[in-house]
This record gives structure tokens, C-alpha cells and sequence, in this order.
């Protein structure tokens, strides 16, 4: 073991070992959000872009972190003002920067008299020259670096994986990608020295990507990297020695080697998980009595059984025609058309309503309620979500007396109100296999939340009752005449006579709030709508205004607008889109109501069309003329995509949200 131990026996190469295990370290802290969020090139092009500083810092004689530290800081800056131009995308602005700094840097070194060797320490490091003072800022770098991971915690998760989200929450994540973007800028100001301004990409990038492959928790990602990180240091440092090769390079190399390493052992942990089971199964079938156990391994986090997990939501649209019931549902991402044939003859019975829950859409038909599956959902686990692609069928159908009116769901149960006021409260797991069973009624609106359902009933008392429906905890606070229904972020909202009920979790207890109208004698709500997951809700107020209602905030906001036959809204500061009886689409201000854009989307409307939203676009059917229009609601209502239809899509519901 003298091979291994002799190269930490020299002091120089002992700092090197600390200075690149602390390296790690912030590393870790900061490259876990880079390989999470996306931005391994905007990494690279920092690393690079903070050669400039550096040069110009050595040739004054200056402080050659403090040079980094303004550079990258520029290069941040640049890629912020230029990324806001709708010219080009985001990798356009940074690409030009990366080259631009990149060249500047190499122009001011070459000024040098010892251009070759001043370039070759900028760009590939000394970690082997490391002083005791250059521990202790990174000891500092490490400590500022954790104080920010711990306390923007919240925020980047938020940010990661849905920045309307954060802002729902008061996360500000303006503010909080400026802290992610620092905390990089930080661990490459810190880490260029050990590795220099290239192969620092390797440390900050590697050994991240590396740890997921082992967990999807962020915490235990950064402990893994860190982890990893410093093993590579070590071996760097010893491979080096004994090879005469670049210290730096070689802890690059081998991080990156790491990486590589944690992919096969994971393709073969995934091959031997799946082999396991099945020999276990031979095993059952045989009866056999095995002498030796057989090992099988758990299904990876977010497994789903015949669905296929993907990179982004697969977000789909079910329509279908209110005359025949034939469905056709579209794939929003590839526009590829999936037909469900409706009646046989003219004696069946059309469709009268659709609502979906985000997977599943139930069409009302006659007395009876089909069951499709639309074959894309989303599972929200708060702090990172997955996105599942199946294919789309028709599971089944129940009778159900009255007309679809509203559907929700969690992992366990969807909940389908009824024009009656009731709700069916069907098995949503036994829906994914591809089974309708007899689901439970409850006379009353019952929403899940929670992993409960909270009930609002006929006679206005509102209670928290199991998924079974067994009665539960009665809230103090009542509902008169309850009609409209929403799901969100922070709560359920029932829309009652008086205004608008509350229901969220807090401390572990239910608690209610009342929002009374602000505007006696104004029309109610009677059906919200909004995107999935926004806290702003919308409703038409009659046929003379809608309805806004922030649940974070509490208030009731009333339009006046004419003819109003459709409304929603992305939340969040987005427009409110408000379709009115002649087929103009209206933008209205959030906050003041006035119109910010209009356009003449359709004809004269025919039946009732609905709008839906996501976080990018918006959907309207238009029945007469037999389409479904895209509009980007961000863009002066641009119509983005149109969808023909061979049915007269009458009515509609997104999901895969």
C-alpha cells in the first residue's frame, strides 16, 4: 500500500488533496442545480468566460479570484440582457459570449511575455501549487456556498421544476435564479485554481451527474457528488504522481470516468433487477424450494407498469363531438391523432359534457359515463415531478345518472361531480389498469386533498371524510347552495351563495375561510376554471362580466365584459382570456381589467366552447369550424397551431398537466 500512501507524504500534495476535496465540496453544493436545471452549458461557458479577469488580473498584478469573480459576474450579466431578446434563444446569447470572452481572454494573455505559460496555468490549473491561503478561501467559498444551497433550497426546487410555482408561493424566482446563477459564479471563482478554467467544467459537472444515477433526493445528489468529487481527487493525485501526468487533468478525467462508470453499473443494475424477477417467477411456478435466495430488485423510483416515463409533460387534448360521441385525442408535442369511435346509431345517446382529471377523461352520455385514458399524466411530487406517457384506450363505461360536470384526482382516487350535486368517487389505480370498477357515490361536491376528500354538501355543511367517504372531521365554516369547484396548490375552493369557501391543510388540520363577494347583487360563480396548479381562478359572471379570484391573496376581482361565453387564465400574472358570443378573444390586465389584446379568433360561436390553458399556450374549440386553435397567450394572442377536425369538436379537456 506504500504506492498509495507515499504521494500524500509531501506537503505540496497533501494541500492539493484538501484544496481538491474542498473544490468538491462547492462543487457539489452548485453542480447538482446545473445538471438538474439544464445548465451545463451555460457552466462551461462561465468557466470559460472568466478568463478575461484572470489575465487581466495577472498581467496588473492583481488578485486573481477577485479578476474571476468580475468576469464571471460580466458574463452572468450578459447572458441575462441578451437571453431577453425574442430574436434568438437562450444557447445563442451564450454561446456568443463564450467564444467573445473566451478570445478576449486568449488576445489579453498573448500581451504577455510568457504568454505559453501563463495560458496553459489559466486554462488547466496547478493544483499542486495550492497555498495554505488559498485553503482558507475555499474553506470561506465552502461555507458562503452552503448557506446559500440551504436557504435557496426552497426556491430552486420551486424554480427547477415549475417557476410559476414559485412565484405562487412568493418564492421570487427572478431573485431566485439570480442566487443559483451566483452560487455557480461561486464555484467556479473558487474551483478555477485547483483545475483551471476548462477542466473546472469536469468538477462542477461530473460527479453530479454521476450521484443521480443513485438517488433523484437533491440533498443526498449533493452528498453523493461531493463524495464522488473527492474520491476523483484523490485518485487524480495518486494516478498523476506515479504516471507523471497533469494533476488537474487527471482529477478531471477521472470524475468524468466516474460518471461513465455509475452509467453501466446502473444499465446492469436495471438488467439483473429485471432478470431477478423473473427467475423468480419460474421458481413460484415450478414450486420449486430454492437453495440459494434469489435477489430482486425493487422497481427504480417513479416506475410505472406499461407506461413510459418522459422529459417533459405529455400534454394531450381529448375532444369529442356532442352529436355522435366520437373522441379523438391529440398529442399536443408530436400532433399525432387517436380515434374512439362514439354511437353506432342514431338511437344511442350523444355526449352532453366532458371533464377530465388530468389522466382520464369522463364523457357524459345519456345515463351512462365513459371512461378514457388519455395515456398522459403528471405526477407532482413538490420539489420534482414525472411525466408518463401510456397509450390511449377507451377503459370502460359505468351508468351514472346526471351529467359530468367537474373531475379531480390524486395517485388513489378520482372524483367525478355530477350536475346533481353528487360525486362518484372511482379507483383511479384500477382506471390505469385498464378496469371501471363500481365506484362509491357521495351526495355532495367531494374534492381530493390531502389524501382526503373534503365534502361540501346540499345543505351547506362542509366536512373532511376519508377516500372510502366514511363521515369525517365537520368544519365550522358552511357553503350555501354550493356550485363550482376548484383544486389547488393551497386548497379546495367550493363556490357558495355568499362567495367563495376555502379549504386548505395547515399544521396537519383542515382549516376554512370564507371570500364573500365584494359586489352584493352580482352574479356568482357557478364554474371555475383555471390552469392546473395556478392559485388564480376565473368564472363567468352571467353573461356580463367574469369572475377573478386569487386564493393566495383572498380577493374577488369582477370585469364587466358583454357576451362573455368562455374564460381562463394561466394565472400568475398572465392575461385573462375572455371569449365572447361573436368569436373575438379578449386579453384583460389581471389587476385593472382593461384590455391588453383582441383578436377575431372564429365565427359567430356555436354551442359551448370552452378555453383551456397550460403554462405555454392556451386551446379553444371552434365546433362550427370543425378545429381546435392554439393560441399563445403571451404573444398578443398569437394563433401558434391549428388542429382540424374530422368531428365537430364541441367539447373538450386537456391533459397530461
Amino acid at each position: 500500500m506504500e504506492w498509495l500512501i507515499a504521494p500524500f507524504e509531501v506537503a505540496f500534495v497533501q494541500r492539493a488533496l484538501w484544496g481538491g476535496l474542498l473544490v468538491s465540496c462547492v462543487c457539489a453544493l452548485a453542480g447538482t442545480w446545473v445538471v438538474v436545471r439544464g445548465m451545463a452549458f451555460l457552466g462551461d461557458a462561465m468557466a470559460h468566460g472568466m478568463l478575461p479577469g484572470v489575465a487581466v488580473a495577472a498581467l496588473l498584478g492583481g488578485n486573481l479570484i477577485v479578476g474571476a469573480a468580475i468576469s464571471c459576474t460580466a458574463m452572468a450579466f450578459g447572458v441575462s440582457v441578451l437571453s431577453r431578446s425574442k430574436r434568438f434563444a437562450a444557447d445563442t446569447a451564450i454561446g456568443l459570449l463564450f467564444v467573445g470572452m473566451l478570445a478576449a481572454g486568449v488576445i489579453i494573455v498573448s500581451r504577455s511575455q510568457s504568454f505559453a505559460v501563463d495560458l496553459t496555468g489559466f486554462l488547466f490549473g496547478d493544483v499542486l501549487a495550492v497555498r495554505t491561503v488559498d485553503l482558507w478561501y475555499l474553506v470561506a467559498a465552502v461555507g458562503l456556498a452552503l448557506v446559500v444551497a440551504v436557504l435557496g433550497h426552497r426556491a430552486f426546487v420551486a424554480l427547477t421544476f415549475d417557476s410559476r410555482k414559485a412565484h405562487t408561493l412568493g418564492l421570487h424566482p427572478k431573485a431566485a435564479h439570480v442566487a443559483l446563477v451566483g452560487l455557480v459564479t461561486l464555484a467556479i471563482v473558487a474551483s478555477f485554481h485547483v483545475v483551471g478554467t476548462l477542466l473546472v467544467f469536469g468538477l462542477l459537472i461530473a460527479p453530479p451527474a454521476a450521484a443521480v444515477y443513485w438517488s433523484d433526493r437533491i440533498p443526498v445528489v449533493m452528498a453523493l457528488a461531493a463524495l464522488i468529487g473527492g474520491f476523483s481527487t484523490a485518485a487524480g493525485l495518486v494516478v498523476s504522481w506515479h504516471a507523471g501526468t497533469a494533476a488537474g487533468a487527471t482529477i478531471a478525467a477521472v470524475a468524468v470516468g466516474s460518471f461513465f462508470v455509475s452509467a453501466v453499473v446502473s444499465a446492469l443494475r436495471e438488467r439483473f433487477g429485471k432478470v431477478g424477477v423473473a427467475a423468480l417467477a419460474a421458481v413460484s411456478v415450478a414450486g420449486c424450494a430454492a437453495t440459494e435466495p434469489v435477489i430482486v430488485e425493487e422497481p427504480p423510483h417513479g416506475y410505472v407498469a406499461g407506461a413510459e416515463e418522459m422529459s417533459e409533460a405529455q400534454t394531450r387534448l381529448v375532444v369529442s363531438d356532442p352529436a355522435t360521441g366520437a373522441i379523438r385525442v391529440i398529442d399536443l408535442l408530436t400532433e399525432k391523432v387517436t380515434t374512439l369511435e362514439g354511437r353506432e346509431n342514431t338511437a344511442a345517446p350523444a355526449a352532453s359534457a366532458l371533464v377530465g382529471d388530468g389522466r382520464f377523461g369522463f364523457l357524459s352520455a345519456g345515463g351512462s359515463v365513459r371512461v378514457v385514458d388519455s395515456g398522459g399524466w403528471t405526477v407532482d411530487h413538490a420539489d420534482h415531478r414525472h411525466y408518463y406517457s401510456a397509450p390511449v384506450r377507451e377503459v370502460g363505461s359505468i351508468a351514472a345518472p346526471g351529467g359530468v360536470v367537474a373531475a379531480y384526482g390524486d395517485p388513489a382516487v378520482s372524483t367525478v361531480v355530477l350536475d346533481s350535486g353528487a360525486t362518484l368517487v372511482f379507483d383511479r389505480v384500477a382506471l390505469g389498469d385498464g378496469q371501471v370498477r363500481e365506484p362509491h357515490r357521495i351526495d355532495g361536491i367531494a374534492l381530493p386533498y390531502g389524501e382526503k376528500l373534503v365534502v361540501a354538501d346540499g345543505a351547506g355543511r362542509v366536512d373532511v371524510r376519508g377516500r372510502d367517504g366514511a363521515a369525517g372531521e365537520p368544519l365550522a365554516s358552511s357553503c350555501p347552495q354550493p356550485r363550482g369547484e376548484a383544486v389547488t396548490r393551497r386548497g379546495v375552493v367550493f363556490g357558495c351563495a355568499d362567495g367563495a369557501l376555502i379549504v386548505a391543510q395547515r399544521d396537519g388540520a383542515f382549516v376554512a375561510e370564507k371570500v364573500a363577494y365584494p359586489e352584493p347583487g352580482t352574479d356568482r360563480a357557478t364554474a371555475f376554471t383555471h390552469r392546473p396548479g395556478s392559485t388564480t381562478l376565473t368564472a363567468l359572471a352571467g353573461r356580463t362580466g367574469v369572475w377573478t379570484l386569487d386564493v393566495r391573496k383572498k380577493t374577488w376581482k369582477h370585469t364587466p365584459i358583454a357576451d362573455a361565453v368562455a374564460v381562463n387564465t394561466a394565472g400568475e400574472g398572465s392575461a385573462v382570456l375572455v371569449l365572447t358570443r361573436d368569436g373575438v378573444l379578449h386579453g384583460l390586465d389581471p389587476e385593472t381589467g382593461s384590455e391588453t389584446a383582441r383578436v377575431a379568433l372564429i365565427g359567430p360561436v356555436e354551442g359551448e366552447p370552452v378555453i383551456q390553458v397550460d403554462p405555454n399556450r392556451a386551446y379553444i374549440n371552434d365546433l362550427g369550424g370543425r378545429a381546435v386553435l392554439e393560441v399563445a397567450y403571451n404573444d398578443n394572442l398569437r394563433i401558434a397551431r391549428t388542429f382540424p377536425s374530422d368531428i365537430a369538436p364541441g367539447l373538450m379537456v386537456e391533459t397530461g398537466l
